[in-house]
């Protein structure tokens, strides 16, 4: 069990599903046992704090009735009765009368402890961004108030007050860390509110003072300085401290030490890997790669070309690395290798799109089924760099895309590394020879050589202590040879000198390769002493870990223990020896560790495929790795509209690679079970992330795939496209037939439910209202007989924007029913739904505030066109409240994301924001300017209402 504090109380199963604690004085019996972080609570002592001092007759046998049904709730073993009291068990601990527990205590199991090691962490850490993401992390875990069902009980008033107090501290740190990040602007918005709330504490106040100076907004700061004095004098009769007046007085003068600090290049937009070991040898080819794609060369695509294991790809990072200052929109790492030799141009399109972050259908857009051209124009105006890793096997539509961006994208610069160039006009070849060699014995020579220096580091790595000295000097030199360079092979037999000495490493290598047959036909002299390693290599392991190895190689983006176990176990290996396997591959350098995730590197990966075929037993690999990834989707799927929502947000964005992967196999192979079971999962995934374009192809390829599969299973991936669909189409299309049900046969509630809302909200979206409340009326009747909290939530605070007298009370019961699942999307929707309400009540305050709160879900939980939609209507709340130059910096801040994400509605919506206020600060100007924009952005992209609106506002500006 988990238990959740920050906020209402909750409970949730091992698998992340919520446990409902009925009863008030069974939550409030939990919440005590919570609050003694299962150390024992005597009996007299729980009796006094759950009937305040006035017990019923009868008090003991009460209590026992409460014990037994939380134990009913719980399973009767978490809740355990000692000589001292009852306690509850958390963690499976043997916590004892003084609270000591030998596991580790609750960490993991209740939030407010996570939340505490969370930040504890973050204080602890030395780097400010990943200081600022344990902060945000901690601050995540609160749903709402503390103990929110208590409040009012004495017994948890001093720990609520606690947690405040550690959350109010938490936020100040992660304050004073985001200011060090440059990210003032934000800043400056997001703590008003939380400064009027507390208005007395200094440490808040400075951070907000400092934020609001740094925005160019001092009279704000100074202002904000006088009503601290204001409220010290009024309530406590004292003066603000002296940390506070001295940042007052620097303020006045504009001290220098006040401005915006200088965000550090790695700041920069980019995925970039951070490199595990130094690039040795490739000081001048990464020179000549930066120099050949420089501000002052003409050159768009450089092709880094040579064979497997030569080092193409860190080259090609090193030199992407380096040039994140020029390439103001970004640099980014997109990875070929998993994708399929039949891919089309806009497959590799489509990765783009995602490993951008970009909105690719947020909102109806006109090139819908043309990705390539999509892309291109959603990033006509950026400087960016696209390094394409791993083309040998896509060339052809490799060079289509190349082409595609190279002639329409001016400001856009392609990287790519493959075994052949693409042979495209534009295109310049810079071809990666291995290491150079050493040219004699002498151990001063032989240090000189970059494949020598290669191999020393990676030997002491090995083998701690190694160094190269006059007897083993010639061995080196010989070994080096022998692997023409090649920084792979130099990798792989360097760990070979835990066991041998230099010397005889150097004659296994002599006696292996003078024999005929290692040389495989056909290949080049250097890729047979590639080969030649790898089958070296491969011969060396046991006949266990060469099974692990050759499994692990239907994996497209390398994958993490528990999917290991899951593809490379077998009767003839239980899954309990793969993580000592796996441990002994990543010794010998076969298999590289990068923090939870094991990858093989591009020419490890080809040969053991070949080995699994070989071993003929790829047919049962692949059908592991359908289940595996099946599994994984279905199982992320179920705690998507849960407290874990974040983390599984992230954990399906590591898996994108290996998922698509997945459903190509089950394309290929006509597994269409597999494929409907894998796109049903991952829809609500791809809806989330704004993956539109994703969901719709994948829905329509599983779909068209023949076999005789479970009816239910295409109904529901038919319901799910039909609310796809519906959310990419224009008004003249009919996805859904006017009175049709989609979900119509449905045997599972709570699923059909979900889909009508999802159908009927998509009707609603596009015009069709009347349809898409029936849907949803439909979905909120169903969702309560189910008794499904997260469907009837979601379907009231859709309802909230069509009945405008229960509007309100809609909105409430809806976003309280996120809180109790702990969906934070939902309660991002819910928070917006009751900040049109107080709109409507023209509650400005209480409106403002609502949207900030939304604003932070979304930045959490990485939704930008959600950013977006927060920060146009805090711009509009503005605008309405007359504060044109708070709107100016709102919408500047939205038009912004949106450019960064391609969100061409939020631009538009930005761009006429903007316009609003430049005429109400009587700029008529920047109003014409800003407005035409959005007007141009509209006709260009399709949006006919954006475009509408903003020539309607351009009608409004005075003429001269």
């Amino acid at each position: 069990m988990r238990y959740g504090v920050l906020g209402p109380l909750a409970v949730w199963d091992a698998e992340g599903r919520p446990v409902k604690v009925p009863e008030v004085k069974v939550r409030a019996l939990l919440a005590n046992l919570l609050i003694h972080e299962g150390g024992p609570v005597p009996a007299d002592r729980l009796i006094d704090d759950l009937w305040a001092g006035n017990p019923p007759d009868g008090s003991v046998n009460t209590l026992q009735t409460k014990v037994s049904q939380l134990r009913r709730v719980l399973g009767r073993e978490q809740v355990v009765r000692e000589p001292a009291g009852y306690r509850l068990l958390l963690a499976g601990s043997t916590r004892g009368a003084d609270g000591t527990d030998g596991s580790g205590g609750p960490s993991g199991v209740v939030d407010a402890v996570r939340f505490q090691e969370l930040a504890e962490r973050a204080r602890a850490h030395e780097e400010p961004a990943v200081k600022g993401n344990l902060f945000a992390d901690a601050l995540a875990l609160w749903r709402g108030p503390a103990y929110a069902d208590v409040a009012e009980s004495l017994f948890a008033r001093s720990e609520i007050a606690r947690l405040e107090e550690l959350r109010l501290t938490v936020v100040e740190d992660q304050a004073e860390v985001r200011l060090t990040l440059g990210d003032h602007t934000a800043l400056a918005a997001e703590l008003g509110d939380l400064v009027a709330r507390h208005p007395l504490r200094e440490r808040l106040r400075m951070a907000h003072m400092r934020a609001l100076y740094r925005s160019g907004r001092q009279s704000d700061a100074l202002q904000s300085f006088q009503e601290l004095r204001r409220h010290l004098v009024e309530e406590l009769g004292a003066s603000p401290g002296p940390a506070v007046a001295a940042l007052h007085e620097a303020i006045l003068r504009q001290e220098p030490h006040l401005a915006s600090p200088s965000v550090e290049s790695s700041s920069c937009r980019t995925n970039l890997p951070t490199t595990l070991t130094s690039l040795i040898g490739r000081r001048e080819a990464v020179g000549q790669v930066r120099a050949r794609l420089g501000a002052d060369a003409h050159t768009r695509l450089v092709t880094l070309t040579g064979l497997g294991g030569v080092g193409k790809t860190r080259l090609a990072i090193a030199a992407a690395r380096g040039m994140t200052e020029r390439f103001t929109d970004g640099v980014w790492l997109v990875e070929l290798a998993g994708l399929g030799g039949t891919s089309a141009p806009d497959d590799i399109a489509e990765r783009v799109i995602t490993t951008l972050g970009l909105c690719d259908t947020a909102a109806t857009e006109p090139n819908l089924d043309d990705l390539v051209g999509w892309l291109c124009q959603a990033v006509a105006g950026k400087r960016l760099l696209i390094l394409l890793d791993n083309c040998e096997h896509l060339v052809e539509p490799v060079a289509v895309f190349a082409g595609a961006v190279l002639s329409t994208v001016p400001g856009g610069h392609l990287l790519v590394t493959s075994q052949e160039a693409l042979d495209i006009p534009g295109e310049v070849v810079h071809p990666v020879p291995p290491l150079a060699l050493p040219e004699t014995g002498d151990p001063a020579a032989v240090a000189r050589s970059s494949a020598v220096e290669l191999f020393l580091e990676r030997a002491a790595a090995a083998a701690p202590g190694f160094a190269l000295d006059t007897d083993n000097a010639p061995a080196v030199a010989t070994i080096c040879r022998r692997l023409d360079g090649i920084p792979l092979a130099l990798e792989l037999v360097a760990s070979r000198l835990r066991t041998l000495s230099p010397q005889e490493l150097a004659a296994c290598l002599d006696a292996r390769f003078a024999r005929p047959e290692v040389r495989a036909r056909g290949l080049p002299a250097r890729q047979q002493t590639l080969r030649g390693m790898l089958d070296w290599s491969w011969q060396l392991l046991t006949p266990d870990e060469q099974t692990v190895l050759r499994r692990l190689s239907v994996h497209a983006d390398g994958c993490t223990l528990r999917s290991a176990e899951a593809v490379c176990a077998g009767p003839d290996l239980p899954a309990e020896r793969v993580p000592d396997l796996l441990s002994r591959l990543v010794d010998r350098s076969l298999v590289v560790r990068e923090s939870d995730r094991f990858r093989l590197l591009e020419s490890v990966a080809a040969y053991s495929a070949e080995r699994l075929a070989e071993a003929g037993e790829a047919g049962a690999v692949r059908a592991r790795f359908l289940r595996c990834y099946a599994e994984l989707a279905e199982r992320e799927a179920e705690l998507l509209r849960g407290p874990e929502q974040r983390h599984c947000l992230e954990r399906l964005d590591a898996e994108t690679v290996n998922l698509r992967r997945a459903l190509d196999l089950a394309a290929a192979e006509n597994a269409t079970g597999y494929a409907l079971r894998l796109v049903n999962a991952l829809t609500w995934y791809w809806f989330l992330r704004g993956r539109l374009t994703e969901a719709r192809r994948s829905l329509q390829s599983a779909l068209a795939a023949p076999g005789d599969v479970a009816p239910l299973a295409r109904l529901t991936a038919r319901s799910w496209l039909a609310g796809i669909e519906l959310r990419t189409s224009s008004a003249g299309t009919a996805p859904v037939q006017p009175g049709a049900d989609p979900t119509a046969g449905l045997g599972d509630p709570v699923l059909r439910a979900r889909l009508q809302w999802f159908v009927g909200t998509g009707l609603t979206g596009l015009g069709r209202t009347r349809e898409g409340r029936v849907l949803v009326e439909a979905s909120l009747a169903g969702a309560r007989a189910a008794d499904d909290r997260w469907g009837e939530a979601a379907a009231l605070v859709e309802l909230a924007g069509h009945v405008r007298d229960r509007a309100e009370s809609h909105a409430e019961l809806g976003a309280a029913l996120f809180h109790e699942v702990g969906d934070r999307w939902g309660q991002l929707r819910a928070t917006r739904s009751l900040a049109l309400a107080a709109e409507r009540d023209g509650d400005h305050a209480r409106t403002e505030r609502l949207h900030r709160e939304g604003l932070l879900v979304a930045e959490e939980l990485g939704l930008w066109t959600e950013v977006v939609e927060a920060l146009s209507w805090l711009g509009e709340t503005a605008l309405a409240a007359g504060h044109a130059e708070r709107a100016t910096e709102l919408y500047e801040r939205a038009l912004a994301v949106s450019a960064e994400r391609a969100y061409s509605r939020g631009e538009i919506r930005a761009e006429t924001g903007l316009g609003l206020a430049a005429r109400l600060r009587g700029d008529r100007e920047a109003a014409k300017r800003h407005l035409n924009r959005a007007l141009a952005k509209g006709c260009s992209s399709g949006h006919a209402a954006g475009a509408a609106a903003a020539l309607a506002e351009l009608r409004l500006v005075p003429r001269a």
